[in-house]
């Protein structure tokens, strides 16, 4: 059945549509927003799979080039493997959604989210959250509440929504937030060191039209959505909970209160080993369910520890920060690098610094741009003891890398202060809990001890919850368990003097404004310890850039001049680089930039290409070639491309009968500019070189 729905929402028109394309899809629908267009479709696996005691939801996000009018500029001129925005969006409506499915719900979903058409103007990632949210409320998919979700800027102390990618520009915020009308259930974005109070604004800015979204998809699905599909939840019994509480309560108690994480899950591993013997003959072929019933017991008594002692996994309160060292300098050859440990969680921080060369190209629908600042983020297996395939960067390294690359990004120095190419690699070196605010730390440290002019240190922390009801407990500083068994994970970035970046995910239907202002409030004291232990190891950039970093020598040239440094074909700028050893890179602006390993490289390069584009200046003395020999004086080479006639009667300080009797062809010449006349033609003495 076709149906469509349209509400002012910002500055445009939100329109849902569905029946009317992919209508073999569980779930289809074209979310139109001034001129851009999503199709976003969901497909639910029929069968339940008893065997299968996780989601398995999977959300595919894709740009198409046809959407901006564009053929790929790839090889094989057509869509590749998702890039990094492309990833990033999909993880995006991946996260709200995925705490609505009801406990139990096994079968497999696909969302695929296309975008068709781009204004260029906004972003479409957050039509991909509604539009998928829409078609699992249209199909059978069992999705608990609709989901909405907008962009949030914040211009001249008002607030925007959804802007454009001009108006960001002068924003000091660009979050997004999605919800289920005023629950919130994601916040995400990038800050440039605001207050609390900003980031709390935004998000109560946001909720009416998050509401309003909500609402716009309840009408479009009023008396034609498909009624949820009936399936066998992958649950446990009362009975074997009751059993296991009965035999094992005080074993389990007593494996949790371990406060070494390696030692911890050891003793619970063997608890649960002695739970499926013991239980062999009364369960049979139920240790998937026992395995059910056994976590639940270990989240409910963890909880109940905390709420009822205040007293987490590893021993501390709820506020308390684990123990943090921080080295500088541990790599000789790197240009800089930085060992971060924060209790059982470490990142080894390395930057290195290059050339323009080194900008990272990014191709999407917003157009091609070139990166001078990149931060990547692996996590390795053996960071939690675990025996797994290296294969590509996965989707969570790539969020986790773009946070905290976006969290630094407001102190990192303009190109024309800086023009250097930064890279900063994150290695997992030690997990749990928080890994990418300890590579935001790690990464702040590198910077500083590579010499990067950035203003002040960036510090990242994670916050957890524990809501039972009315009654919660706000966590600093969370450990992998307390992620895992808890309710949120909140990542908030920022340096001493506001907040850079922010992430939230829940795994419970919404959080209301006091629990997230609260926790604000908790992270922005925890960013501060950690801010004050980062500068007793390093407060501010060292003096001057390792010895194995470049040099790199900027200077500006006429645009017409251009053309003369590079010379036909490239022979000109390619035998100064062969010559010196250093890199050249010209712009259409004629910035020139020069890098050499070795100061007298790059300086030797910047005295070639500044002979290349130097005008002659009269009264000064250069060394000249003899380029031709006639009767009445010599022409010499005396900048690059540039000759001037020295006469026969300015040869010498005697008379002189023929100009071979001083000079030969090839011979080299002090000789000084006397003149240039109306049409650039040079004069020069010799004569008045020698008396100079």
């Amino acid at each position: 059945m076709y149906k469509k729905v349209n509400k002012q929402i910002g500055m445009q028109t939100l329109s849902l549509e569905t029946g009317r394309v992919a209508k073999q899809a569980d779930g289809s629908i074209l979310v139109t927003y001034g001129d851009s267009t999503v199709l976003a479709t969901v497909c639910v696996e029929k069968k339940s799979n008893p065997d299968r005691d996780f989601l398995p939801l999977t959300v595919e996000y894709r740009e198409k080039s046809y959407a901006i009018g564009k053929i790929p500029g790839n090889f094989f001129r057509r869509e590749g493997r998702p890039n990094t925005k492309e990833i990033l969006s999909a993880r995006q409506i991946d996260r709200p959604l995925r705490p609505l499915f009801p406990k139990g719900f096994s079968n497999e979903i696909q969302i695929i989210v296309n975008v068709l058409s781009s204004d260029q103007q906004h972003d479409q990632d957050v039509l991909g959250v509604i539009g998928a949210s829409a078609a699992c409320t249209i199909s059978p998919v069992p999705l608990q509440k609709v989901v909405g979700a907008v962009h949030v800027g914040h211009v001249n102390g008002e607030y925007v929504i959804n802007p454009t990618y001009q108006q960001l520009e002068e924003s000091d915020i660009n979050i997004v937030v999605a919800g289920s009308d005023y629950d919130i259930l994601m916040v995400e974005g990038s800050c440039s060191e605001v207050a609390e109070e900003v980031i709390t604004g935004a998000i109560e800015f946001s909720k009416e039209y998050i509401k309003a979204i909500c609402d716009l998809q309840r009408e479009l699905c009023a008396d034609i959505a498909a009624p949820d599909m009936e399936f066998e939840a992958v649950i446990t019994s009362d009975e074997m909970v009751d059993d296991i509480i009965k035999d094992f309560a005080s074993d389990i108690t007593n494996a949790i209160r371990i406060k070494n994480k390696i030692e911890r899950k050891n003793a619970l591993n063997a608890v649960f080993d002695n739970v499926l013997i013991t239980y062999e003959e009364k369960y049979p072929e139920n240790g998937l369910r026992l395995k059910l019933a056994f976590e639940q017991i270990l989240k409910e008594t963890m909880r109940s520890i905390l709420l009822e002692e205040n007293t987490r996994l590893d021993g501390r309160t709820p506020t308390e920060i684990r123990p943090i060292t921080c080295e500088v300098g541990v790599l000789p050859r790197a240009h800089g690098s930085a060992l971060f440990t924060r209790g059982q969680t470490q990142s080894l921080g390395v930057a290195t610094l290059g050339t323009k060369l080194d900008e990272r190209m990014i191709d999407d629908l917003e157009g091609t741009s070139y990166k001078s600042y990149m931060l990547d983020y692996n996590f390795l297996p053996f960071s939690t003891g675990e025996v797994k395939m290296m294969r590509g960067t996965s989707r969570r390294e790539t969020g986790h890398g773009n946070l905290a690359e976006s969290a630094i990004t407001p102190v990192i120095p303009h190109e024309d202060i800086f023009p250097y190419t930064i890279r900063i690699v994150s290695d997992i070196l030690e997990s749990n809990g928080s890994s990418s605010m300890a590579t935001i730390c790690s990464g702040s440290l590198c910077l500083m001890d590579a010499g990067v002019p950035i203003k002040t240190a960036v510090a990242g922390i994670a916050m957890g919850l524990i809501k039972e009801g009315d009654k919660y407990v706000i966590l600093s500083d969370i450990l992998g368990d307390e992620d895992h068994l808890g309710d949120m994970d909140f990542k908030v970035a920022g340096t001493k003097d506001g907040i850079t970046a922010i992430q939230m995910d829940i795994k419970i239907d919404g959080i209301n404004m006091e629990i997230l202002t609260n926790a604000l409030a908790q992270a922005n004291e925890g960013r501060h310890h950690i801010l004050r232990i980062m500068n007793e190891t390093l407060a501010e950039p060292r003096e001057s850039l390792s010895e194995y970093a470049p040099s790199i020598i900027t200077m500006k040239i006429d645009v017409d001049k251009i053309g003369a440094v590079i010379g036909p074909g490239g022979k000109i700028i390619k035998g100064i680089q062969e010559q010196t050893g250093a890199t050249i890179n010209i712009d259409d602006d004629g910035t020139v930039v020069i890098a050499a390993v070795e100061m007298a490289a790059g300086q030797a390069a910047y005295d070639m290409v500044f002979a290349i584009v130097e005008d002659p200046e009269i009264g000064k003395v250069y060394k000249g070639t003899v380029k031709r020999i006639v009767n009445f004086g010599a022409f010499v080479e005396i900048l690059p491309g540039k000759e001037g006639l020295v006469h026969i009667s300015e040869m010498d300080n005697k008379r002189i009968n023929k100009v071979e009797d001083v000079v030969k062809l090839g011979d080299v010449i002090d000789v000084k500019v006397i003149g240039i006349d109306d049409q650039g033609k040079i004069k020069c003495s010799r004569k008045a070189a020698l008396n100079n």
